[in-house]
């Protein structure tokens, strides 16, 4: 019997047929369509805008519908925002899913391989929230760039001050608060006097006056403070930029609305009135809620200002993602699954460079530290399995409250650190039972007196 010969590559089905791809470079891009539809299916076109605007005329006369590009660097963006303007479907591929065949790495190798791959629909598109949720994305981050420039001219300005000896951050938490900036501004208009300085401390300041007039005593060398001269001027520059920013934030967010806000009068009671350190100057919370109809900040661990990095991070309704599973696949956040032979050879998580991966991990921190279920899971957890793993499992609980939420519209209500140490109790109570009368043993409660002589 004469064997069957396996399928060729070429004998695959075309799903796409109006299917090309861009090789994405920084000072040229390598095109390829359809063999079929041109004499040169791969073309060479250069990354000003009147090339690429070329490149979308060649794709609509040989017929293209949907184009596949890999994302390199920031090359891509604009290639991909011009073929959306002109009515592409345009996909941006993960480089580890596209990877070309090992010996033939070439531009037009890759163009052409992309876009076969692409034709028989082998090639999975990349998350692209929708152009309003990617405009608050551009200004969040943005705004968290200039928070981070704000904060090296923070530490110039202490800097200067331990220069001079002034220990102002020995005294008062933190130096840009309301005790600390006056004394700065004070010192830059010339004031040296410790005990004038000492009198600026804000009523709510733990160190008293005489405690702080003795750190205020420095030196005060000429060049010293021109160095606290200009990392002020620098830091309030950049206040004012981020002040821009959440201008910009606050028209996002109305724009996200369409018109069809929600009425905040249904907006919950807030868990907590501290205001967040760097949060933006509106009211974050009755602004999401208009967009989303409901109030994330009832998830312990995510305040408003994480809400909003989240929705910026993954838009306002998640249909990218069909269950809670994909989405925390996506935040690499899920245990792994490689498998061999039926055997597990591992379940550590994939590494990522997503952000909101590192804001819920951030959360996860900080939520266990507080009296809430989360805190007592990452609590137990951390102390049977360290908490490297305790942060990622507490931060996959969150992710899976945050999509349940918006998805679903699912409230959540916490049950407290106490009822889920007696529901963990109640549980592993039931699985020792269930080994003993499996080996043909009962388990016995101890009276009290000898339970209280055990502990």
């Amino acid at each position: 019997m004469s064997r069957s010969k396996s399928p060729k590559v070429g004998d695959l089905p075309m799903v796409v047929a109006g299917a090309a791809a861009i090789d994405i470079g920084s000072t040229m891009h390598m095109a390829a369509v359809n063999p079929d539809a041109d004499d040169r299916p791969v073309r060479a076109f250069g990354t000003f805008t009147g090339d690429l605007h070329d490149m979308a005329r060649w794709f609509k006369a040989c017929g293209v519908t949907s184009v596949a590009m890999e994302s390199t660097g920031v090359y891509w963006i604009p290639a991909f925002e011009v073929l959306e303007e002109h009515g592409f479907q345009v996909i941006l591929v993960n480089a580890r899913y596209a990877k070309n065949v090992p010996g033939r790495k070439t531009d037009v190798n890759d163009a052409a391989w992309l876009q076969r791959l692409h034709s028989y629909g082998l090639l999975r598109g990349s998350f692209r929230p929708k152009a309003e949720v990617a405009t608050l994305r551009a200004y969040m981050r943005q705004r968290e760039r200039l928070i981070e420039y704000s904060a090296s001219h923070i530490q110039h300005m202490q800097k200067a001050l331990m220069e001079m000896n002034v220990q102002l951050h020995h005294v008062v938490s933190d130096i840009t608060g309301a005790t600390g900036m006056r004394i700065i501004r004070a010192i830059v208009a010339g004031e040296r006097n410790p005990a004038t300085l000492a009198e600026m401390r804000d009523v709510r300041c733990r160190a008293t006056a005489e405690t702080i007039c003795s750190a205020l005593t420095g030196n005060w060398r000429d060049e010293h403070i021109f160095a606290l001269c200009q990392s002020l001027a620098l830091f309030d520059f950049y206040q004012t930029k981020i002040v821009e920013c959440d201008r910009k934030l606050e028209i996002s967010l109305r724009e996200l609305e369409g018109g069809n806000g929600h009425d905040t009068a249904r907006l919950p009671k807030a868990r907590t009135k501290t205001k967040q350190v760097n949060a933006p100057d509106f009211e974050v919370r009755s602004a999401l809620y208009r967009v989303l109809g409901m109030d994330l900040t009832q998830i312990h661990g995510i305040g408003p200002s994480l809400a909003l990095k989240l929705v910026g991070e993954c838009g306002t309704d998640l249909a990218a993602w069909p269950s809670s599973k994909h989405f925390t696949s996506w935040l690499c956040l899920a245990p792994g699954n490689k498998i061999s032979g039926g055997k597990l050879l591992s379940s550590k998580t994939r590494r990522s460079s997503s952000r909101a991966a590192a804001l819920l991990r951030l959360a996860a921190t900080t939520i266990g530290r507080t009296d809430t279920a989360l805190g007592a899971f990452y609590r137990r957890l951390s102390a049977r399995a360290g908490k490297a793993k305790a942060v990622t499992a507490t931060a996959r609980k969150l992710a899976v409250l945050f999509y349940n939420a918006l998805r679903h519209g699912m409230a959540y209500h916490d049950p407290g650190a106490a009822q889920y140490e007696e529901r963990y109790r109640s549980r592993v109570i039931g699985n020792l039972q269930r080994r003993a009368k499996a080996f043909g043993f009962a388990l016995q409660e101890l009276p009290e007196d000898q339970e209280m002589a055990v502990s």
